[in-house]
């Protein structure tokens, strides 16, 4: 299929950018959602560096998955022109945000855990059953009229 150069731009600095691509198995859609190329320019050009061993194809739910490989991120950045420094974002390590205590698990893991483990001594100790006296009794069904 012969995909323009602009599109096929398009397509390779938006994998190379988030280092995975998604897309629907619908050749006919107009456009993909992302990218705005039609939907199976994309698939075509992510076939292409498949088969070139640059990015691997998961397919699952009727939707294509694919992640560019090592190789793929060295053809990219020569076809792109882009230096060493940029990586796509798989390959960046996330920043830990800064949580409060209030609104989840703590700073730390071990946080968690500890007040995890608080709340359940603390709920264990005040536990209460039925009382002594409670007996249920228990005559057949619902609804069944005794037979005596």
């Amino acid at each position: 299929m012969i995909i323009s150069k602009a599109n096929r731009k398009l397509i390779y600095e938006y994998i190379f950018s988030e280092g995975v691509m998604v897309a629907k198995k619908d050749f006919n859609a107009p456009s993909h959602p992302v990218v705005p190329v039609r939907n199976l320019e994309v698939i075509k050009a992510m076939q292409s560096l498949n088969s070139k061993g640059y990015v691997r194809t998961q397919f699952s739910w009727q939707h294509f998955y694919y992640t560019l490989t090592d190789e793929g991120i060295e053809y990219l950045r020569a076809y792109l022109n882009l230096p060493a420094e940029i990586v796509p974002a798989t390959f960046k390590k996330p920043i830990k945000a800064q949580t409060s205590r209030l609104g989840g698990r703590g700073e730390r893991d071990g946080d968690f855990r500890r007040d995890r483990d608080e709340y359940r001594r603390r709920n264990d100790a005040s536990k209460e059953g039925a009382t002594g006296e409670f007996k249920p009794e228990f005559r057949g069904g619902y609804g069944r009229a005794a037979r005596d």
